[in-house]
């Protein structure tokens, strides 16, 4: 059974041409060509770091973290999300987001571990969860709804399968010291996504008292008048 259900409409409209007689010799070619044009490689919207691996620190019985760096290198806004064989011991943050040409984000990735069973070495068990991340070209920006893989699922690409890899927590290592860096940063990213926008506005004193600049220019004028006037009689 595929990790994924992807039922593919190219397929099924190739199938049904081929079947039908008449016109349906012109379906079964045109349905061909969208099989052929699925089965070529798909142009990379998203740049990953780390590429095809999710690193997490080797702790049993604990929920870990992992990081991976998202970047759109289209010329276009692009939706991403997170998939996962495993929705009930792993979630992502974010699950997934819009990105503006350019733009890049760390996701944060927590996952369960389970102690090792049958006397496997810790480090040396397979993990069988698995995760995906999907891509869907959007006009332009808007808020991100999952339902928006749903409704265009034909423009929908898989830009990566990531393989779990687990770290020795105790052990420095570059990958271990790349996650801690990427985590590092995204936990900072949070912290200001969460702080209240700057107040651009006028600024309040006292009670409702409005600062008006020109307003105390006016009054610092009429006052230097009102001292020459006294100083001229």
């Amino acid at each position: 059974m595929p990790l994924w259900g992807t039922g593919s409409s190219a397929a099924s409209a190739a199938a049904e041409g081929s079947a039908a007689g008449g016109d349906g010799a012109a379906r079964s070619s045109s349905g061909g060509a969208a099989v052929i044009r699925s089965l070529l490689p798909t142009r990379r919207r998203l740049r990953l770091d780390p590429p095809s691996k999710l690193f997490f620190p080797y702790e049993p019985g604990k929920q870990v973290r992992s990081a991976v760096k998202i970047k759109n290198i289209s010329k276009s806004h692009v939706a991403f999300k997170f998939q996962t064989t495993a929705p009930k011991s792993c979630f992502m943050r974010p699950p997934g987001g819009i990105l503006a040409p350019g733009e890049s984000i760390i996701a944060t990735v927590f996952k369960f571990v389970e102690h090792p069973e049958n006397n496997e070495k810790p480090l040396d068990q397979k993990c069988k969860v698995k995760f995906k991340i999907v891509s869907l070209k959007v006009k332009g920006p808007m808020e991100y709804v999952p339902e928006l893989f749903d409704e265009q699922k034909n423009q929908v690409a898989v830009e990566q399968i990531l393989r779990v890899v687990f770290l020795d927590a105790e052990r420095q290592t570059p990958q271990m010291d790349k996650l801690k860096r990427q985590l590092a940063e995204a936990e900072a990213a949070l912290e200001a996504r969460k702080k209240p926008p700057e107040d651009t506005g006028p600024r309040i004193v006292g009670e409702g008292l409005v600062i008006d600049e020109w307003k105390e220019r006016r009054e610092r004028y009429l006052a230097r008048q009102q001292i020459e006037g006294v100083d001229s009689a």
